[in-house]
């Protein structure tokens, strides 16, 4: 079921998003090298309750931790742990907030220290895959054109695409109708219409496409060993075109 949100939802959605939003920006002072990943975790955590929130995934099938981390080539859903984050790698960090019953998701792709400058241009594209997919949710248009715009940036600039993981609505829940892939062709799908909130999030590999899932069960990684970007913003349609929820407030 998709659900059309009122504008009483949106406006509780975009709370939980702007409680996101501002614990990934003041993760981002302390995402270096040396730093213990688990740390950022309990920072998170502390962030979000002290807003009167609680984290989304923590529990969420059985998922122990407030954050997803994934360094490297690990694409999504890497649970947080004793290691130390290292100059030159790249870290994804998922987070997610449920606040009077309404959810917010976002993540960003952290440098750690000095990257590389091919390590820089695949986030960059990454986050550039984000925004154009973000452009194609206005009324009148289908999931896939979403899809069709991320995948046809990411590919013209030589990096793949995940197929096997995929945004999604949000709302009530944390995953809800419609699914939203970051592949396809044009005009496929379900049609966007005003009122639906959804997370759009291109995962981008710099080799290819294929992922593989760690023995602790939730780890996907690329099975090349290839590193890989995520970028995700929760997003409402609205009738004058996208509304970016999960931004950090100016006024924050």
């Amino acid at each position: 079921m998709v659900h059309i949100r009122t504008d009483r939802e949106i406006s509780l959605i975009s709370a939980s998003c702007q409680i996101v939003a501002d614990t990934l920006n003041m993760l981002s002072e302390h995402v270096r090298p040396g730093i213990k990943i688990i740390d950022l975790d309990q920072m998170a955590e502390e962030f979000i309750l002290s807003k009167g929130a609680r984290p989304a995934f923590k529990g969420y099938m059985g998922f122990p931790s407030t954050l997803c981390v994934s360094v490297d080539d690990e694409v999504v859903h890497g649970i947080p742990s004793n290691k130390f984050l290292e100059d030159g790698q790249i870290v994804g960090i998922d987070c997610g907030a449920e606040k009077e019953g309404y959810y917010g998701d976002h993540a960003i792709t952290f440098s750690v220290g000095n990257v590389s400058e091919s390590r820089q241009k695949l986030m960059k594209t990454t986050k550039d895959c984000l925004t154009k997919g973000i452009a194609e949710a206005k009324p009148g248009n289908y999931v896939s054109d979403i899809g069709y715009a991320i995948q046809s940036h990411a590919e013209k600039n030589g990096y793949s695409v995940v197929r096997e993981l995929v945004g999604h609505g949000i709302g009530s829940n944390l995953h809800e109708e419609p699914q939203i892939p970051n592949y396809g062709n044009p005009k496929q799908g379900y049609k966007l219409c005003e009122g639906m909130c959804i997370a759009i999030e291109p995962m981008i590999n710099m080799g290819n496409k294929e992922v593989v899932t760690d023995a602790d069960g939730w780890t996907i990684r690329t099975a090349d060993g290839k590193v890989s970007a995520h970028f995700e913003h929760t997003i409402a349609i609205t009738s004058d075109g996208p509304k970016i929820l999960s931004a950090v407030s100016k006024n924050g």
